[in-house]
């Protein structure tokens, strides 16, 4: 059985996965009320942070896994209940994580490769939990002149997310230039610039459901989403080929792990964050 056949007896269960995802994201972003959106957010935190820290682990580097994902699981619940005991209370959260990673490394017997401990558990800490809180950031935005938080979150879910249906599909059905092997070689050129186109037209689509921001905004938004989703999905494939694996791990048919799922909302969060108070405020 060829690549392209596999990629072909994917698609089922990944549509299936997907459709359902799709369902349940509706209704946690839609309906429910923020604190169920809180507390689902900072479930796939906790899951994703436990793939990365297991990946890791495999390549024999001593990380601190369950105190990092003990720290990574505040920084949405300090976003939630507003904690800022000062105005850059993220910095002071970062140097606290600094100090609290070292104390624990003071701990343990062995100095071997202390630095790739301390420095890997952190970056998983920034990586995922950071980057991925900033969907909260967005979902509790309540500011005059902009729209409210929860279509913020359906936008940037839309453009990032139909990148990465065009990218599998258009992929899937016409790549033929390999995008970069090295990393991810079922990705292809094709595939790249069918995701881009994607997640353009889905941007360009939301007009209907946010009238006020500009249709140049919108279309800046959609290339700059669409092309980082898909860096954030290269970026993770980086960290799956160094520990040699295919997926993050296998919860979910078709797609993979939680932080195969997420991997795309990682830099496109943050991104779309910053746009919206530099811009549209």
């Amino acid at each position: 059985m060829t690549e392209q056949d596999n990629n072909h007896n994917n698609l089922i269960p990944r549509f299936i996965s997907s459709a359902l995802i799709i369902i349940l994201v509706f209704f946690i972003v839609l309906v429910w009320p923020n604190w169920v959106f809180c507390a689902v957010l900072t479930i796939m935190i906790a899951a994703a942070l436990y793939e990365f820290y297991s990946l890791v682990e495999k390549k024999g580097i001593p990380i601190f896994k369950f105190s990092g994902i003990s720290i990574g699981i505040l920084v949405p619940l300090l976003i939630y209940f507003t904690f800022e005991p000062t105005k850059g209370w993220e910095l002071l959260f970062i140097i606290a994580v600094l100090l609290t990673i070292f104390i624990l490394q003071f701990t343990r017997r062995e100095n071997s490769n202390a630095i790739f401990g301390v420095s890997t558990t952190i970056f998983g800490i920034l990586y995922i939990s950071w980057t991925f809180s900033f969907m909260l950031k967005l979902k509790l935005l309540d500011s005059p002149g902009l729209p409210s938080g929860s279509l913020l979150v359906a936008f940037l879910l839309l453009v990032t997310k139909m990148g990465d249906i065009g990218a599998y599909a258009i992929g899937t059905c016409c790549g033929k230039h390999s995008l970069i092997a090295r990393i991810s070689p079922k990705k292809s050129v094709e595939g790249a610039l069918g995701g881009f186109a994607f997640s353009v037209g889905a941007a360009f689509a939301s007009k209907s459901f946010l009238p006020t921001v500009a249709l140049h905004h919108l279309l800046i938004l959609g290339c700059l989403l669409g092309i980082l989703a898909q860096v954030g999905d290269l970026s993770e494939s980086l960290i799956k080929r160094d520990c040699q694996v295919k997926d993050s791990a296998d919860r979910i048919p078709g797609l993979g792990g939680v932080l195969d799922l997420v991997d795309s909302i990682l830099f496109t969060a943050p991104t779309l964050y910053f746009y919206v108070f530099q811009f549209l405020k």
